[in-house]
Parts: C-alpha cells; structure tokens; sequence
C-alpha cells in the first residue's frame, strides 16, 4: 500500500528485529490513518525539497515495542512516529532534517535529536501537537535521558 509518492506501508512496517523474533509488525487500520497523516504532513514534504529519506525505525507493535525494551508510551506504536535519517553522497547529515523542520512551521508533536544527531525522531498526533524540540543523550549511569534543546 502506498502512503505517498515515495513511502509505502510495507517500508514503514518493516523491522528485521521482529523477522528474526518471529513478530508480527502490522500495522492495525486505526494506527494508519496516524502514519498517514505523518507522512503526507511531514514527511513526503521534506523528502519533496531534500531528497530521499531513510526510515531507520517505523511503526513497533506492542510485542516489537516490547521486545525492544521500547517505551510503553512510544508513538512508534500508535502509528505517529519515525526515525529518520538523511544521506547524500554516502554521507549522513541528521541536521538537515532537523532545520528543515524548524524552518517549516509544520505542526509537529515532537522532534528528538537523538545522541547527536545519530537520527531524528519524528512524531505527529491528529491534535494537541506540542511542537517539542528535544536532545536524547546518556546521564551519568548510563540511561537515556532527555532535555530541551
């Protein structure tokens, strides 16, 4: 199923984690309409003026989520979350994704930096979008933690 010009379910759907695990990552009818509201709003656009984006990490079922010690709160398993990351020439460059958000005005719920700009998390709610800009990083033990950039 096709989501825009350039992304497709299967794409977004993809995980070689739940492949090896043997888990189901389909994506439930409810959960679409999420991702597609995030991809024709965000995403297809900022691939229209930057190039090809890769999508590092897309919708996680609850047992996927799981798995991967994911958050039981993470948009990735509501359909309203990306990981993303832009490459050109063979040379990744995060950043690129990070200004053109802020330079967009696009609504968006949350943009993370993740670990300096290793990816961008990208998420997208129908309503109530707080426009969050953060940077992921590991505290002093060691844990994820995050703050405002």
């Amino acid at each position: 199923m096709k989501l825009s010009k350039n992304f497709t379910l299967a794409e977004i759907e993809h995980s070689s984690t739940a492949k090896r695990l043997g888990i189901s990552n389909e994506m439930p009818k409810k959960h679409i309409d999420n991702m597609q509201r995030l991809i024709t709003d965000l995403v297809q656009p900022m691939r229209n003026d930057l190039g090809p984006i890769r999508i590092t990490s897309g919708y996680r079922s609850k047992a996927l989520n799981s798995a991967i010690g994911g958050s039981n709160r993470s948009q990735h398993s509501k359909g309203q979350a990306l990981d993303l990351q832009f490459w050109k020439r063979g040379e990744m460059n995060n950043e690129k994704i990070y200004k053109w958000i802020l330079e967009s005005g696009l609504q968006f719920d949350q943009m993370i930096n993740e670990f300096d700009f290793a990816w961008i998390h990208l998420s997208l709610k129908e309503a109530g979008n707080r426009k969050d800009v953060l940077e992921a990083y590991k505290d002093k033990e060691g844990y994820t933690a995050y703050r405002y950039a």
